[in-house]
């Protein structure tokens, strides 16, 4: 892969990757609410369940949803309802140990599953494949470039979300803190599924 591609790349993965998005705002509530220990299986999936994606992408699941306007709708569908259940989950932890008799939690399962109904990992597992893998002859060699490097990021993006909601989890414990910190990031996750409505 060219080095001008590959600069690219690595643009679009930290655009990608570190903007807040539903993975990132998962991974920080989690480790604010439960600790990073209990928040690392849900930033461990992330990469996981978007590697699974991206593979299905390139070898044809892409276009078929692309193709398929029903099957992109129940995609779009269930992933705003589900956005939309953690963020009233979310909206109604006040303080840690509601956290944990909420069982408010996103296990490696439900992590690595959440990518198949997230809009912004769809759009970014479709903008790769079509920009850096598709039709090209070396697609299989460009696809074990780009993998890895989009797992990193991954991973990286979800850890640093994570590692700040757990920095800020002892100061949140205080007073209301945690109720409105939930709340801030309830908002996020419902202002994302608004914005999956209308993409």
């Amino acid at each position: 892969m060219p080095l001008a591609e590959f600069t690219a790349l690595l643009v679009l993965a930290t655009a990608m990757s570190f903007t807040p998005g539903p993975n990132t705002t998962l991974s920080t509530a989690l480790a604010a609410n439960r600790g990073l220990p209990h928040a690392m299986r849900f930033v461990c999936a992330v990469p996981v369940g978007w590697s699974a994606l991206l593979l299905l992408c390139a070898g044809g699941l892409g276009a078929m949803v692309v193709a398929a306007p029903l099957l992109r709708l129940a995609i779009k569908g269930l992933g705003i309802a589900y956005l939309l259940w953690l963020a009233w989950k979310l909206a109604h932890s006040a303080r840690l140990a509601e956290a944990d008799a909420a069982q408010l939690t996103v296990g490696f399962w439900q992590g690595t599953a959440l990518q198949f109904v997230n809009i912004k990992a769809w759009l970014l597992a479709l903008t790769i494949v079509a920009g850096w893998v598709a039709g090209r002859a070396d697609a299989l060699q460009r696809l074990a470039v780009v993998l890895p490097v989009m797992v990193l990021f991954a991973f990286a993006s979800n850890l640093a979300y994570a590692a700040t909601g757990a920095l800020l989890r002892q100061w949140l414990a205080q007073g209301s803190r945690l109720l409105w910190f939930n709340r801030g990031m309830a908002l996020v996750l419902a202002l994302t599924a608004a914005w999956m409505a209308t993409a």
